[in-house]
């Protein structure tokens, strides 16, 4: 039996390739209000990684990576363990820090250098933080399935990172 696809696979997940900017701006919103009043670096950054994990339908691991010493090391996330340091430049992650920019990765095995963390992953999206045009961190989406992210998951996100940055204490959470 045929049915018409869902834009969710779960109550309120954005279903690969339904990313519209109304299901950004909800995740955006909802972000915002899950950090409105805390101050605190890490339980902020925990939430994040959760929600965005819940509500993006397809991922396999969400979280991020802080820039600390000259090299990125893991943060909060959800997902199986992940490699804990990634030297700039190196993987999607590092390129992302060194490009200053973005990276939208259709299919991880086609990348040069693809750090495999999680074996089942499959594609990748990582948005560079930057505040004071200096990359702090970077928020790392992997999913188990090819071409999992398109160009309005990665406005959405991008979005979704421009309005969480201003609320978290980047430089206590950047420490060596």
């Amino acid at each position: 039996m045929n049915s018409t696809p869902s834009t969710t696979d779960r109550a309120g997940a954005i279903a690969a390739g339904a990313g519209t900017p109304d299901a950004y701006r909800t995740l955006s919103r909802d972000a915002l209000a899950l950090l409105d009043g805390e101050s605190d670096w890490l339980a902020n950054l925990a939430n994040l990684a959760a929600l965005v994990y819940e509500r993006m339908d397809g991922l396999n691991w969400a979280g991020f990576y802080l820039l600390r010493g000259g090299e990125l090391v893991l943060g909060p996330f959800q997902g199986r363990p992940a490699c804990v340091r990634i030297a700039v430049g190196k993987g999607v992650c590092g390129t992302a820090v060194a490009a200053r920019a973005s990276q939208r990765v259709a299919d991880v095995h086609a990348f040069p250098g693809h750090i495999a963390c999680d074996p089942r992953s499959r594609s990748e999206l990582v948005v560079p933080i930057t505040v004071d045009a200096v990359v702090m961190a970077v928020l790392d989406l992997d999913s188990d399935r090819l071409e999992r992210f398109d160009a309005a998951d990665q406005a959405g996100v991008e979005a979704l990172v421009a309005a969480f940055t201003p609320l978290v204490d980047w430089v206590r959470a950047c420490r060596s």
